[in-house]
């Protein structure tokens, strides 16, 4: 399926005089106005690409507040929530990987958005995207400094704040090479204690543990647990185990992400056609064995209605204390582990927000790049960094010393409530997006399987992550509706962005009155797809 340079890439450009183009120079390319600013350097290689896809895919949810999940839904319907959401996550990587690897560019699903269905929506759904990206940063700089306190309190909040934003500036300003190699271990630290956490409930649960005690799937059982697997929340009877599922799903829906991680690194990947569909193809392995298996495990090593586990929930314990790891290890007298974990989770809460500040800049870098943002943020360094944009996602991330102030953990989390709808809306553009792509290569006879990646069950997959990201959108804060828990704050914060993005679009269509695009007329990046062909051509022939 994969031909990494070939002329796939360029297929479509022999409809016209292909002799001519085939053969021009990179200078030729590099004159065009929309190239004149994307200055970003191909220094991302594949063990970068995949570790960062890893490190995109894996977050604290995974570890921590999955517990919320158990306690709501048990063993059961956390475990088939997860599973079922990793199809759609799946469905989401096939459309992605089909697009990002034949036309690998900077800010790749934002600036198809706005070449396949209308410039507008290209608009709405960059910034939605990078509002997103660059929220997530202060949370997780404040996440870091709670996680921190497991040990101590005694460090300065804001001296913590302070070395965290110095190193994320120099990871994403100085070249792009220090980002790869720092997620590449980053990653690396996530993926060992997931790996490690799945390798705990296995080894103690036949028996491996200070207290000899062989619990297997007891917490399953309802003769043991009453209520397993299927728990009841909110209402009692079948309907009170459905919306124990629907919370899991929900949780499900805001914890696994990923092939947005992957596409963003396109622009700046080393053999992108490639590298690309190895990093895309490893998704699903990831689905699979992190979430799929992690959330079967977390309902293995503990009941759901444990006391310690819900209590350390309401409590907020800091760190990885309210873990249901955590929480098992210390039933089980393991004494050391916790803190391996915590360090760990410390490690993997500097990831994310290392991921974040260079998705929400690349994501402002193409915004700029299709005129939709200042031109001078398309501008980069001699390493090829976009450096003022780096700079505003920086400053965002300033809003981080807000928790040197009383309850600003509590101001900061409403902040990222009022944006978590987000990433589901930008999974369902990506889903729309690939839709019309496919609508636009039939139209103009351009057959799939000359593309350098032709992924599976299309256009099926873009139309069921279509479906369930878009419904899921709406169905997140759907608690509100319920009789006796009307609150406005609590709506607005569910609801705010999704009310806000078709503001954007109709705001960007009506101002500058952009037109849809038709599938018989719609273009596939020409000419940054012949830059990439002669790049990678010159790497393969020298």
């Amino acid at each position: 399926m994969t031909e990494p340079w070939t002329h796939n890439g360029s297929l479509q450009l022999e409809h016209s005089d292909s002799e001519k183009k085939s053969k021009a120079s990179i200078q030729d390319v590099d004159s065009v106005p929309s190239f004149q600013f994307d200055k970003t350097r191909r220094t991302l290689k594949n063990r970068h690409i995949q570790l960062i896809g890893i490190g995109g895919t894996i977050g604290t949810a995974l570890f921590v507040q999955i517990g919320q999940g158990l306690t709501k839904g048990g063993p059961g319907s956390l475990f088939l929530a997860f599973s079922l959401w990793c199809t759609f996550i799946l469905a989401v990587n096939n459309c992605l990987s089909e697009m990002v690897t034949w036309i690998p560019i900077s800010s790749p699903f934002v600036r198809y958005a706005d070449r396949f269905v209308d410039p507008a929506l290209g608009f709405c759904a960059g910034i939605n995207y990078f509002v997103f990206e660059a929220a997530l940063v202060p949370f997780e700089i404040v996440a870091f400094n709670v996680i921190l306190q497991f040990w101590t309190d005694k460090i300065p909040v804001a001296a913590v704040i302070c070395f965290v934003l110095v190193s994320y500036v120099f990871l994403n300003v100085f070249a792009v090479r220090f980002y790869g190699e720092s997620e590449f271990w980053l990653a690396l630290g996530k993926a060992i204690l997931a790996v490690g956490l799945i390798a705990f409930t296995f080894v103690t649960m036949v028996g491996g543990n200070p207290l000899h005690e062989v619990y297997g799937f007891r917490n399953w059982d309802s003769s043991k647990v009453p209520g397993a697997p299927f728990a009841e929340y909110i209402e009692t009877g079948s309907r009170g185990r459905f919306l124990g599922f629907l919370a899991c799903l929900i949780q499900a829906s805001f914890t696994i992400a990923g092939p947005d991680y992957v596409a963003m690194a396109a622009g700046e990947a080393s053999d992108p056609r490639y590298n690309m569909p190895k990093a895309f193809n490893s998704v699903f392995y990831r689905l699979t064995f992190f979430f799929v298996l992690g959330s079967l495990c977390v309902g293995i090593v503990v009941p759901y209605n444990d006391p310690d586990l819900l209590n350390a929930i309401s409590s907020a314990h800091p760190g990885a204390g309210s873990s249901p790891y955590v929480i098992a290890m210390r039933h089980l007298h393991i004494p050391v582990l916790p803190h391996i974990v915590n360090a760990l989770v410390l490690s993997a809460v500097f990831s994310a927000g290392n991921s974040y500040v260079f998705c929400a800049s690349r994501t402002l870098f193409g915004l700029a790049l299709e005129g939709k943002m200042p031109r001078f943020l398309a501008r980069c360094t001699a390493s090829g960094v976009p450096i003022y944009c780096v700079a505003v996602t920086i400053g965002i991330a300033l809003l981080s010393f807000l928790q040197v102030s009383n309850n600003a953990a509590v101001v900061l989390q409403w902040f990222v409530n009022l944006v978590t709808a987000s990433q589901l809306l930008n999974f369902a553009i990506i889903a729309f997006t690939y839709i019309r792509f496919h609508h636009g290569l039939r139209a103009q006879g351009i057959s799939r399987d000359t593309l350098p990646h032709k992924s599976f069950w299309q256009p099926f997959c873009g139309y069921y992550a279509l479906a369930g990201t878009f419904t899921m959108a709406f169905v997140g804060g759907y608690t509100v509706f319920l009789p006796g828990n009307w609150n406005i704050p609590n709506f607005l914060f569910s609801y705010a962005m999704i009310g806000i993005v078709p503001v954007l679009f109709v705001y960007w269509k009506v101002t500058h009155r952009t037109q849809w695009q038709r599938a018989e007329t719609m273009t596939f990046f020409e000419q940054e797809r012949l830059l990439v062909d002669q790049y990678e051509e010159s790497i393969h022939t020298t």
